[in-house]
């Protein structure tokens, strides 16, 4: 039988977020529209004046057992599943009085924010919802005779779908109920799942599921001839997904892949001692600083690549001041990300109408747990998110020399970065900044040696009769294979290495440190970023 208009005569509503659902409400009873619900919400009906069946008057059953039982009836599933128009499926109605609903509007126990807001096991058990994902699945599956709403977004919609009806509802429509009614119990269970497998300790659970609601379409992807689109996870880590865009053209999937990757980066370092600044292009830093103000941190961080910089996104660990402001828009800058912008900032920023702005109101925890995924054919891998700091290792002095107190701090700084730069990666690090990085080469001396070259290129750009390089720390995100890179390095005047160590040829690399007089200390962790 092909899909008709489905006159609304019977609504059964059930929502734990009860907004919005009083006008709707009211709206279905101005159609015509009976309406049968359950618990506090036939309550929140009745006080706005609305006359409404209880569950219980159609089941001939009482809500039992702290509510858990109260839908699960065949006059409820029968109602929701009958199919229109098939003669044994109206015998059996009629047998059983058992009468249709058009209608099932439901969204589910809070299961997700009882989780976010850290409540215990026994808590969030009964935060599970059973009866809701039931009917809803019930309705959607008979999607040609009923409509299901999940989303209190969605109620608008199902009010101009009537009135364009004549107080029915179109098959496209229900259809497209139906999808997102499936997608939402998907999400509910896989949360279930996630939240189970970590109350066990399991990393690798057997089935591994993950959902997203969507956040953003976009125009295209990394190119114009990709879609696609930002989904939100419901992380509660500040950054791109909940930052606040205060001006700006629309973000770019680019834009938010390299927004990210810089919010990440200046995340590292405590706002409350120093002021950071990254300048991401590509993903990757082409400059990271911190100093006392943000103004003289970002001028370091530009120091380093300035060519490209151009173009390339601006995060910082402080509230946005006028300074900073002023300096940042001097040159093209795609996005700029704080936790917060001063007036001043922002009225600074506003002549750059173009200039997108994001306000993330916190920063994220970098050594907080969590996972990353990536697609591959026919499947996907997950890993724990690397939050290994710098400031957390016990470093081993592996040369004659130990680090002076300067050069640790900036080794450990130069560490950090290499945390974020695509490998392999060399950061060669001077008075808390960058002034040399090589990034993504498939050999490590290339790394080395593209970083040292462009130092001399900054150096020069910025008239200095000594480049950057002379008298800074260099790291490396993993161990040097062979004493070349190292050797690179040196020649580019590093004093100081940090590296994770591990290679069969360490007691090489380490002859040709102490050859130098170059210190060096071995992390044993190492930060590979693909």
């Amino acid at each position: 039988m092909s899909p008709t208009n489905v006159k609304i005569e019977r609504a059964l509503i059930s929502v734990s977020d009860k907004t919005g659902i009083a006008d709707l409400a009211r709206q279905l009873d101005d159609a015509g529209v009976e309406l049968v619900s359950t618990g506090g919400t036939a309550a929140l009906l009745r006080d706005e004046g609305l006359a409404v069946k209880d569950v219980s008057e159609i089941t001939g059953f009482p809500e039992m057992m702290d509510g858990r039982i109260k839908t699960l009836h065949p006059k409820v599933h029968g109602g929701l599943l009958a199919i229109r128009g098939n003669k044994d499926h109206a015998g059996a109605q009629a047998e059983h009085a058992i009468a249709n609903i058009d209608l099932l509007i439901v969204n589910l126990y809070p299961f997700e924010e009882t989780v976010a807001k850290g409540a215990d096991f026994d808590t969030c058990i009964e935060n599970i919802d059973i009866g809701g994902p039931a009917m809803i699945r019930a309705a959607a599956k008979n999607h040609s005779g009923v409509a299901v709403v999940v989303d209190s977004s969605d109620y608008e919609k199902l009010v101009g779908d009537m009135a364009q009806h004549d107080g029915a509802t179109c098959p496209k429509f229900r259809r497209k109920l139906a999808a997102k009614a499936y997608a939402r119990t998907a999400a509910y269970d896989a949360a279930i799942a996630t939240w189970f497998a970590d109350q066990l300790d399991i990393d690798t659970p057997d089935t591994r599921v993950f959902s997203g609601k969507l956040s953003q379409t976009l125009r295209y992807g990394e190119n114009p001839h990709q879609n696609a689109a930002f989904y939100t996870t419901g992380d509660v880590r500040p950054g791109v997904a909940t930052a606040r865009q205060v001006q700006g053209k629309e973000l770019s999937y680019n834009n938010l892949n390299d927004t990210d990757a810089a919010y990440e980066l200046v995340a590292e370092f405590d706002p409350d001692k120093s002021a950071a600044v990254a300048i991401i292009k590509h993903a990757n830093p082409c400059g990271a600083a911190t100093a006392t103000s943000q103004r003289e941190a970002y001028e370091l961080a530009l120091r380093c690549d300035p060519t490209s910089a151009f173009g390339g996104i601006v995060a910082l660990n402080r509230t946005l001041d006028g300074e900073a402001a002023e300096a940042i828009s001097q040159i093209f800058t795609e996005v700029i990300i704080a936790p917060d912008a001063s007036g001043d900032a922002l009225k600074i920023l506003a002549a750059k109408k173009n200039l997108r702005v994001l306000l993330a109101g916190d920063l994220p925890d970098a050594g907080s747990q969590g996972i990353t995924m990536k697609m591959l054919a026919g499947g996907f891998l997950v890993q724990s998110r690397d939050n290994g700091r710098a400031g957390t290792l016990e470093l081993k002095t592996v040369t004659k020399r130990a680090p002076s107190d300067r050069e640790l701090a900036d080794l450990k700084f130069a560490f950090t970065v290499a945390k974020h730069v695509k490998s392999n990666a060399i950061i060669y690090v001077k008075d808390g900044a960058t002034v040399g990085i090589g990034a993504g080469q498939m050999s490590r001396i290339d790394s080395s040696r593209i970083a040292a070259s462009k130092a001399r290129d900054a150096s020069n750009e910025a008239g200095l009769k000594e480049t950057l390089t002379r008298g800074s720390v260099v790291a490396s995100d993993a161990f040097f294979p062979f004493a070349d890179g190292l050797v690179t390095a040196i020649e580019a005047g590093a004093t100081a290495v940090i590296q994770p160590g591990g290679s069969m040829r360490d007691d090489e690399v380490i002859a040709a440190a102490d050859n130098a007089g170059i210190a060096m200390v071995f992390t044993g962790m190492r930060h590979f970023r693909h």
